[in-house]
């Protein structure tokens, strides 16, 4: 199937967000049948929410050691161990 971008309306918070052609095909790969209806700022909140409120972790950009595409990662990277974005990641762990 070829997905497109699409540009969605938060039902929260009314912004505009774009549901993409890659989070379109991850939907139909895990059988969701419906989009995305909030936006991602706006599906964290809910979740944290859910969650207890607990804080939001902190998040550190960084460039994949691989493909050098500016990723985020969940823990502060140290400069002797390379740092991959998850495709890059997921791809040396299947080997």
């Amino acid at each position: 199937m070829d997905f497109q971008d699409k540009t969605l309306v938060c039902k929260d918070c009314g912004k505009e967000f774009v549901f993409s052609a890659g989070e379109q095909a991850f939907y139909a790969e895990k059988g969701f049948e419906n989009e995305p209806a909030r936006c991602h700022e706006c599906r964290d909140k809910r979740r944290r929410e859910r969650e207890g409120g607990k804080e939001q972790r902190q998040m550190y950009t960084v460039e994949c050691a691989e493909c050098g595409k500016e990723t985020q990662v969940p823990f502060e990277p140290k400069e002797d161990r390379p740092v991959y974005c998850r495709d890059c990641f997921n791809a040396r762990r299947n080997k």
